[in-house]
Order: C-alpha cells, then structure tokens, then sequence
C-alpha cells in the first residue's frame, strides 16, 4: 500500500489540470472545499470521541475481509504498519479508533450528497455508524433516507444506539450477510442516488456488489469505494469498475473512488490530490 500511496503522488494533480466545467466544480466546490458550518458535525463529532474511549467488548461476526488495525487509516507514513485484526473480541474502543473512516471523510461524502441532492442513499458496512450519521445528515433536507448494511448483529446495536443519542430517524439498518440481504433490498428500492461501499475488501464480493447497485441506478447516481488500493485485490476491483461501460468517469482519490455513470461526459479517469 506504501507504493501504490507514492505512485498516486507522483500522479495526482489538482484543479489546474481541468477542463470539464463539471469536473472543475466538483474538485474545487465539493471535494477540495471547506464545509461552512462546523457545527453541524459537532454532535457526531463528540460522541466519536466518546467511543474511542469505550472499554465496552462485542464480538464481531465479519464476513468481509477483517478489519485494519492501528495505523491503517490517515496519513501516509502510517500505511506501511497496516495489518489485519482478525479478531472476534474487540472492544467499541479499538472499533472506533482504527476501523472507522476519519471525519474528513464523513464531511467529503456529505458534500458529495448535499451537491446531488441525493435522496436515496445506500451504506455498505454501517459499523458504528459514524460515516452512517454523516449520510444521513446530509440528505435530510431533501427528505431524503439512508438504507445502511451491517453483517455483525452486535455492532448493528450498538450503530443503533448512536443514531439514537444523535436523534437520527433517518435510517433504516439491515443486518446479516451481504451476499444475502443486498440483491432483495435494492430491487425494492427507487432508483438509488448515492452508494456508499465499505464492506467486504475483497474482489468478487466488491464487484458483485457494484453490479448488484448497478441495477437501480440513474445518469446521476454516484459510487463511492472506500480503500481502492488497500489490497491488490482492491486494485484489480477498481481497475474493473473504472473499465465497465455504464461508468463514464471515475476519481481517484486514494483512500477513495468516485464513479459517475453521467452519458453526457465523456469516459475519463482522474487521480486527483484530495
């Protein structure tokens, strides 16, 4: 992961290098911008503090590929420790420390649904909920409903509690195996404006997965994959999704990619500094 991180900075460029209208507005308003009010995020904010804290011990039933601990999320020198916690018995504190996406990925996603305004939102791996609270919040006003997946009951509970201390009502949380909820769930739904995929880090799971959202989507949704050069089986993933003929143009942020499957832009792949 060291490497693919230094490759993606010798490759990454930033809005100087846009042309599209489109695209400049997006790197420069939404992914690059700074959100305006703060305060929003503060509850969210205070009780991920809380959880870090938390001695609390669940046990996880994992059906993706573990979960990474310490040193695995945020700045570059970290990568090179990644390692794999394979652990049943984990306490909501090393959860929410290691395994949960940094804030400033919780506020990216809310630009990214606040500029669609998506309506429909669907989240791949809810955990505690924390990247769940910040969907939900940015589509509550556009009445907006968040269908969040999580594979591991305890963990399911304990999300639910925080959507409560959060007085989020805006979502709805399926829990058990992926493979077997996610195919019904997404027939039964409108057309989705926006997927969130934070769960199984493998492969097959990651692409069927793709293929399965891509049955409800419209010229406006938007894709978003968490960690696509974590593995090389991420990295085959990506390529994959990047390749697909319903998708016109992806962005490569690193610890993220973004998939548009807009008909009027022309098929493009950015690296972009984030």
């Amino acid at each position: 992961m060291l490497l693919a991180y230094l490759r993606y900075l010798s490759r990454a460029r930033d809005e100087h290098s846009l042309h599209s209208p489109f695209l400049f507005s997006l790197y420069t308003q939404v992914i690059r911008a700074k959100n305006s009010s703060k305060a929003l995020f503060t509850p969210i904010r205070t009780l991920r503090k809380e959880l870090r804290k938390s001695r609390q011990l669940i046990t996880i039933a994992d059906y993706g590929a573990g979960s990474r601990k310490a040193g695995s999320r945020g700045a570059a020198p970290q990568i090179a420790g990644s390692k794999v916690n394979t652990s049943r018995q984990r306490t909501i504190g090393d959860i929410a420390r290691n395994s949960q996406k940094p804030a400033r990925f919780g506020r990216l996603l809310f630009r990214l649904i606040q500029k669609f305004e998506a309506k429909t939102i669907v989240d791949l791996g809810t955990s505690l909920g924390m990247t769940t609270a910040y969907l939900a919040e940015a589509t509550k006003p556009y009445g907006g409903h968040v269908l969040t997946f999580e594979g591991c009951p305890e963990t399911s509970t304990v999300a639910c509690q925080n959507f409560e201390r959060l007085s989020i009502r805006n979502i709805d949380i399926v829990v058990g195996n992926l493979d077997e909820t996610l195919a019904s769930k997404i027939a039964a739904l409108d057309p989705v404006d926006f997927v969130f995929f934070d769960a199984n880090h493998r492969y097959e799971p990651t692409v069927r997965y793709f293929e399965t959202c891509l049955t409800n989507i419209h010229n406006d949704t938007v894709f978003v994959f968490d960690d696509i050069h974590w593995s090389d089986e991420m990295e085959q993933a990506w390529a994959y999704i990047k390749n697909h003929p319903s998708v016109t143009l992806t962005i490569d942020l690193f610890w993220v990619g973004l998939v548009f499957f807009r008909q009027e832009q022309p098929k493009q792949d950015f690296i972009l500094r984030f």
